[in-house]
């Protein structure tokens, strides 16, 4: 596979290479984004990539979210009535799943990008999807694998962690593979992938919307097993389809670990510590702008930011042929200053995802003590269909902010994006904070009632409509943050190792999850009084929830004020187009203003 793949990109360098020397026609026709075709030439620009191509890829996104959220709504209510786990012990497991299968994108992102491709990888990580839930179903009606089975525990365990291995490679991977349909140097596809986005999250969140609605629903009035076989058919029919769109897709052919070149920055840069750094830094090494390496992606300028990396690109007359360990391109050393910029901005997302976590575990189990009953007591919610709420708010959101908000603020600021990515992340981070200020009220008026009332009589008199207002805002909150770090993750790292960066973006959530889960060991052990009871009790009407969502909000208050210094001092990456040989922001600011931050 990869000496096939060598010979296409050489193929395609080549024509590229004349094209550089106008001997090729590079306008409209063709596409010289370094993408080939499926059959490994220059892409037409007609007749592949942009919309017509990830359709298709938005189509298998919509199924896998379906099954996703599906299953992980619903999991803490399966751990808790039919493996018979407590509240705490299901939420840790709840937690501890949903970690593993967002931090597992990072080994399947890094595959993708160096080895497999990004196609491939999609491809791959979908069988293994289908065979986790192919695997979930038969733990339902296999008799001898049945919940009353001693086994049954293994089997459903097994079956939910090869689904989280098929995610580490599908999320990554399929996201920048729909991203790379749209060509970064041509005007109109540059704004297209700006809406991808959000119309990537559109679709995401319509299949998490009929996931937890239909899906549930089944779990809680037909079956569990009855469930699974349908996301399971709905999964495989779904692979078909992005097959089917397969010659018009335009792909990246991997050029091996993305993170050698960044080692030999390092080495390269500490091998020449002493020596001083010049002060114009056009005496720094780059290579030819039509040279054949350009097409492996393209070229940076030079910033300011953490000079101690450019004296790997100081040029030396006994070094001019030291190899790559010891000479590296501005171009490379400015990528690894790509990634080094990014790890402040990751770590002051976690608290963020701390709170989102919350959604899919105590939000659900909430749900369960409430009166579920509307249209006059007809119909019962199932309890993880609450979650609902949010993914019709995450969808009124970025439908909004697509076709409202982004006109008038590309006509009044002149930006393409309307406003630069991280101001987005941090208006949707402050909506979430006060979504877990309305989770601790709307819990602590549950408790009063409850109290008053006693258990029973207490939830049934409480509407799980009360739920709405956290749910709601949490939602609106994730239509500006989610999308924002997923264009945020994409853009901002080096062109081969976009794949990585989505799985960047999904580590945020997956970290959130295992801290969130350490947040409630911790918590509970601190918590604890003489009588051994603390915040996180056997059910929640002997807990203090409430209690755990004051002290979220005041972390993601406290954090917020943090990345707001952080984001009005972050170095937006700046690439050299080929439309325009200009210094452009591509985190989405304009010309004019990429130097601003939040």
């Amino acid at each position: 596979m990869m000496e096939m793949q060598e010979s296409k990109g050489e193929k395609v360098r080549e024509v590229r290479a004349l094209a550089g020397d106008g001997r090729l026609d590079e306008g409209e026709k063709w596409v010289h984004d370094s993408s080939i075709d499926h059959k490994g030439r220059v892409p037409l620009r007609a007749s592949t990539g942009a919309w017509r191509a990830s359709l298709f890829i938005i189509a298998i996104e919509f199924s896998e979210r379906l099954s996703y959220f599906g299953l992980a709504t619903s999991l803490i209510i399966y751990l808790t009535r039919v493996i018979h786990q407590d509240l705490k012990t299901a939420a840790k497991n709840v937690n501890y799943w949903s970690a593993v299968t967002l931090l597992m994108p990072l080994l399947g992102g890094f595959l993708a990008d160096s080895y497999l491709g990004r196609y491939h990888t999609v491809y791959a990580s979908a069988v293994i999807y289908i065979t986790g839930l192919i695997l979930l179903t038969m733990s339902r009606f296999v008799p001898s694998l049945k919940p009353s089975s001693n086994i049954h525990e293994v089997v459903f365990f097994l079956a939910i962690y090869m689904i989280s291995i098929g995610t580490g490679g599908h999320k990554p991977a399929l996201e920048s593979f729909g991203a790379d349909q749209f060509d970064d140097d041509h005007a109109g596809e540059r704004k297209s992938k700006m809406s991808f986005f959000n119309w990537w999250n559109f679709g995401l969140c319509s299949g998490l919307l009929l996931g937890v609605t239909v899906i549930v629903y089944v779990q809680d009035r037909v079956s569990w097993g009855a469930a699974d076989a349908i996301l399971a058919a709905v999964m495989a029919m779904s692979l078909l389809v992005f097959v089917a769109g397969r010659p018009s897709y335009r792909y990246r052919v991997p050029s091996g670990s993305p993170l050698m070149p960044m080692a030999r920055v390092l080495v390269a840069a500490l091998i020449k510590r002493n020596l001083p750094s010049p002060s114009d830094p056009s005496e720094l090494y780059e290579r030819p702008d039509k040279s054949p390496e350009k097409a492996r992606g393209r070229l940076l300028y030079h910033t300011e930011k953490l000079k101690f990396l450019d004296k790997a690109a100081i040029v030396q007359d006994r070094m001019k042929q030291a190899g790559p360990w010891r000479l590296a391109t501005v171009t490379e050393v400015e990528e690894v200053k790509l990634i080094l910029n990014m790890i402040p901005i990751w770590m002051v997302t976690l608290p963020f995802g701390i709170c989102v976590a919350q959604g899919t575990t105590f939000f659900i189990k909430q749900g369960t003590t409430l009166d579920r009953h509307i249209l006059g007591g007809h119909f019962i919610i199932p309890p993880a269909s609450t979650f609902a709420l949010a993914a019709v708010a995450m969808i009124i959101s970025v439908t909004l902010y697509e076709k409202l908000l982004v006109p008038v603020l590309r006509r009044d600021t002149g930006n393409e994006r309307g406003m630069n990515i991280l101001q987005r992340i941090g208006i949707g981070m402050v909506f979430t904070a006060l979504s877990m200020a309305a989770a601790a009220l709307v819990e602590r008026r549950r408790l009063g009632v409850v109290n008053r009332h006693g258990p029973l009589e207490g939830s049934a008199s409480m509407s799980v409509l009360w739920l709405a207002p956290q749910f709601v805002v949490m939602g609106i909150g994730d239509g500006f943050t989610l999308v924002g770090l997923q264009e945020y993750f994409y853009d901002q790292v080096p062109d081969s190792m976009r794949s990585l960066g989505i799985a960047f973006y999904l580590s945020v959530i997956g970290a959130g999850n295992f801290l969130s889960s350490l947040l409630i060991t911790a918590v509970d052990r601190m918590s604890r009084d003489r009588t051994g009871r603390s915040w996180f009790n056997k059910d929640l009407n002997s807990s203090r929830l409430d209690n755990f969502y004051w002290v979220l909000t005041v972390m993601a208050a406290v954090n917020l004020c943090v990345y707001v210094v952080l984001a009005k001092r972050y170095p937006y990456k700046s690439v050299q187009r080929r439309s325009s040989g200009r210094t452009v922001a591509v985190a989405g600011l304009s010309e004019e203003n990429s130097g601003q931050g939040v």
